[in-house]
């Protein structure tokens, strides 16, 4: 996947956390479910993102597998 692609990503995951987040301010009975939501999202760009650099530790250590930028 390229590197215009996984940031776009990121950017979606962390938008729609945002709005989990938003949301949650508005919504007080319903804000740890929903808090726990952008968690998620949150946790799924810190992911990409992970996955993404690993692809470069990968390749600069000689492994060979690394990602196309």
């Amino acid at each position: 996947m390229s590197s215009l692609a996984i940031m776009e990503n990121v950017r979606r995951y962390r938008t729609i956390a945002s709005l989990y987040r938003q949301t949650a301010a508005f919504r007080p009975v319903s804000s740890n479910s929903l808090l726990a939501q952008a968690r998620e999202w949150e946790h799924r760009a810190v992911a990409e993102l992970e996955a993404y650099f690993e692809g470069f530790r990968s390749a600069a250590s000689g492994n060979g597998a690394g990602c196309a930028a």
